[in-house]
């Protein structure tokens, strides 16, 4: 909606408000988004080759549920920041609390371990490049967010912008956990978030560009 179309909508005082207009976008756009970030996936990475045996591991849906956690901390606050004035509200916490206790499992981890183990738990195989495919994977769901917040009303673009970022990379984390051969708590805390973040950043700086209305 464009300032124009909004004031005349005032103007006009008509007071039907379409209450599941916000999530009907999002829940349009989104699944597009994650679908490619899968297919991207398997063209680059492809599937863990014992993605079947780990998968009936409880460690594996732990690895998950992390950024599942943090996309719907993300996708609430999104949707929020898409009304004019709104703030993210109860959005926060869902989305720090899974950053808490993984990064509290991490140090759990490292506590127990010997010194000399601490350092390849938090390195693993894939530390140096782990950040930068999940910001790969996440190409296909940004635009998808950032369209989904656009065609809605935010005020805080910045922040807006942010949370669409983290959005598109915490789905497109949950699409990598279907490749990443990290188990390690002292892993994700780390490098997962590092993945999530960035697009986040990027998100940040490109909200006052392209959320205008």
């Amino acid at each position: 909606m464009r300032t124009d179309d909004l004031i005349d909508l005032l103007a006009a005082g008509d007071a039907r408000v379409d209450r599941a207009a916000v999530a009907r976008r999002f829940a349009q756009a989104l699944p597009l988004g994650f679908v490619g970030s899968v297919l991207l996936m398997f063209v680059v990475y492809g599937l863990r080759r014992d993605l079947a045996s780990v998968a009936q591991t409880a460690l594996f849906w732990a690895k998950v549920a992390f950024p599942l956690c943090v996309a719907v901390g993300a996708l609430i606050a999104v949707m929020r920041l898409g009304r004019p004035g709104a703030r993210g509200g109860y959005a926060w916490p869902i989305i720090v609390l899974p950053f808490i206790a993984v990064w509290l499992a991490g140090a759990l981890v490292l506590g127990q371990a010997t010194p000399a183990e601490r350092l390849p738990l938090v390195l693993g195989q894939s530390w140096r490049t782990c950040p930068f495919n999940i910001v790969l994977l996440s190409v296909p769901t940004f635009p998808a967010a950032l369209l989904a917040a656009r065609s809605l009303a935010p005020t805080d673009l910045r922040m807006a912008g942010a949370v669409a970022g983290l959005l598109s990379s915490a789905l497109a984390t949950i699409a990598y956990c279907l490749h990443c051969p990290e188990m390690s708590p002292a892993f994700w805390s780390l490098w997962y978030a590092i993945g999530m973040l960035l697009p986040a950043g990027i998100g940040a700086w490109l909200g006052p560009r392209v959320l205008r209305w």
